[in-house]
């Protein structure tokens, strides 16, 4: 008798959302072979030919089942495994199709600049929207998306669903003021009082961190026994998210701050920050981003609201993307308290340690499967 429980598969850098969504108990698990034997048999090691070419195949049975396939448009080959995968489960006759991708790559690349540019984010929606129709139908499923407009970009029928992570993004910075509050102790409350004394970020001792409950950090919806701290942006683009994420905690009664960077042109390649719009001396700092690549931008952003005297700045971000020395260069900044993403690049989940801390998204994306809130 077969289970009627959707089959969850994963690419190959996703393994670790994959286990994590399974531990649900919600799901079957879904088996890819990716390389043959030399006996000609299957295998799930991932085994490239000679050539470098990549081998598939389905190894559980996907007729008329609703079929969940989790991955990412990270690299070139991860988003060819997508587009080979899903293909071949709707031959494979499952009954619907639902595409979970939590992090769009190109997303900055969402309309031309300069003449003759390829608009990335378009060309990859129109691949993976040639994946043919499941018999009940295609979703995709996108977290907290660079810009609004790109489930537009999508064709042929394929339904796209924004899947926004508000309360996780809000339980990790309530828990990062919290952790702060506690780890300073009396010298933040003192500051709080007297904006004068400034603690370094070095001298708070790190620990590590679960990922954060929203009801376990407010104490049940109740923010109270928080000093307050100031949530900021890196610049004009995300102030709309900060000044929306600044007013849901407040409803929930987290005594939180917004301040926006505002920044100005000196040159065609060059911008500066010309000032911030709220007084951040003696305060904790929470800078949030949808996500971090290089570092540059929150680095800058930081410096602008130490020399403010904030006391101390942390970064809050959904994509940690962090190629590179990314991470090492937010490190040696010495501007960060610590950082903290979601698991929806495995680039952070690689490199996670007491100062990146990474939270999943894993239970976010159950109950958007499973309940179509989102």
């Amino acid at each position: 008798m077969k289970s009627d429980k959707p089959i969850l598969f994963a690419t190959s850098s996703y393994g670790y959302l994959q286990a994590a969504m399974l531990r649900s108990r919600r799901f079957t698990a879904g088996e890819l072979a990716r390389g043959i034997a030399k006996d000609g048999s299957p295998i799930l090691e991932d085994k490239a030919f000679p050539d470098g070419e990549r081998y598939h195949r389905i190894m559980t049975d996907v007729t008329d089942r609703e079929v969940v396939l989790l991955g990412g448009t990270i690299d070139d080959r991860e988003t060819m495994e997508l587009l080979d995968v899903g293909q071949a489960l709707v031959e494979q006759g499952a009954l619907s199709l639902k595409l979970v991708v939590p992090y769009y790559s190109y997303s900055t690349m969402e309309r031309p600049v300069n003449p003759g540019e390829v608009v990335k984010a378009k060309t990859r929606a129109r691949l993976i929207s040639a994946i043919p129709r499941a018999s009940f139908g295609n979703k995709i499923y996108l977290v907290d998306l660079h810009t609004e407009g790109l489930p537009y970009y999508f064709e042929n029928g394929l339904v796209a669903k924004h899947v926004y992570a508000r309360d996780l993004i809000i339980g990790a910075v309530a828990d990062l003021a919290r952790q702060w509050q506690e780890q300073s102790g009396k010298a933040l409350r003192a500051t709080t009082r007297t904006a004068t004394k400034k603690v370094k970020p070095e001298t708070v001792k790190l620990r590590a961190c679960p990922a954060p409950s929203l009801d376990q950090m407010l104490g049940g919806g109740n923010g109270a026994s928080l000093v307050d701290f100031t949530l900021g942006s890196t610049d004009a683009g995300r102030a709309k998210w900060v000044e929306s994420y600044c007013c849901d905690m407040v409803r929930k009664g987290i005594p939180v701050h917004p301040a926006f960077i505002i920044k100005r042109r000196v040159s065609g390649e060059e911008t500066e920050v010309a000032d911030i719009s709220a007084d951040v001396a003696g305060k904790f700092v929470v800078i949030y981003d949808d996500m971090i690549r290089t570092g540059g931008s929150a680095i800058s952003a930081a410096r602008a609201y130490l020399h403010k005297g904030a006391l101390a700045v942390a970064l809050v971000s959904t994509h940690g993307v962090l190629p590179g020395d990314s991470k090492k260069r937010l490190q040696d900044s010495g501007c960060f308290y610590r950082v903290m993403v979601t698991d929806t690049h495995p680039n952070a989940v690689a490199l996670q340690d007491d100062f990146l801390q990474v939270v999943t998204i894993a239970e976010l994306l159950n109950e958007s499967l499973f309940n179509g809130k989102h």
